[in-house]
Parts: structure tokens; C-alpha cells; sequence
């Protein structure tokens, strides 16, 4: 159906610009949710290699590397406002 009052609000897949802080706060958690979640399996990896004796230093690094992306991620992320409940349109 073409013509409709549903296509005339379209808007082609364009931000507007009050909307771009807002979203981009949205994108940050999600990369912290996805980092979070990687910490939690490297930090199950890790004990689980602890409490069974294997080398376990590269997974631990890695753990490492994860949960300073993580800090730095969710420091930039209080710089951005706060999330709506829902999205405004």
C-alpha cells in the first residue's frame, strides 16, 4: 500500500539529530552487555582452569583485556545521557 499516512512517516532510515545522543547512549549498552557477557564465560574459563590445574594465563589476559574495555566502555557511557523508557517518535 503506498500512499498511506503510514509511508508519509517514513523517514528512510534517517536519525534526526535530537535522537542521535540518545541512540548512540543505546549502542554503548549493548556493546557493555556484550563485553559483560564475555567476561562472565572467560571468568568461568579461568577458575575452571584454576581448580583443575591447567595454564590458564592466556585466558586470564584475555579477562584482562575484556574488563578494561568493559571500565573504559561504561566510563564514555556516563557521558552520554540517560536512556529513555521508550522511544519517542
Amino acid at each position: 500500500m503506498t500512499g498511506t499516512a503510514v509511508d508519509a512517516n517514513q523517514n528512510d532510515g534517517r536519525v534526526r539529530s535530537e535522537n542521535r545522543r540518545t541512540r548512540s547512549g543505546e549502542d554503548f549498552d549493548i556493546i557493555i552487555g556484550f563485553l559483560g557477557f564475555w567476561a562472565v564465560v572467560l571468568l568461568v574459563v579461568t577458575v575452571w582452569g584454576e581448580l583443575t590445574a591447567q595454564t590458564v594465563v592466556g585466558w586470564a589476559l584475555g579477562l584482562l583485556g575484556v574488563l578494561l574495555a568493559l571500565y573504559g566502555m561504561v566510563r564514555l557511557r556516563r557521558r552520554l545521557p540517560a536512556r529513555t523508557a521508550t522511544r519517542q517518535r
